[in-house]
């Protein structure tokens, strides 16, 4: 159930991930205080760098990840 409420943030623009494969969280997200889900689901990721595949092939790819963060940036 986090994946999910993970990529549903992503996909809302509450997370986004820049190119060096860290985590941001809005920072409206970040002053609520709405519960533990909110808390240890959501707002914990923010400046964490996610986990990449061991294989440099399989990584998300820094050009896609620029652009869809600067669509995050715009929804701030």
């Amino acid at each position: 159930m986090d994946e999910q409420i993970r990529n549903t943030a992503f996909d809302k623009n509450i997370i986004g991930i820049n190119q060096d494969y860290i985590v941001k969280v809005r920072k409206d997200v970040l002053r609520e205080t709405n519960g533990p889900m909110l808390r240890y689901g959501i707002q914990f990721l923010d400046n964490n760098r996610i986990i990449l595949p061991r294989m440099k092939n399989d990584w998300p790819d820094q050009d896609r990840l620029k652009m869809r963060f600067e669509t995050f940036l715009k929804a701030i």
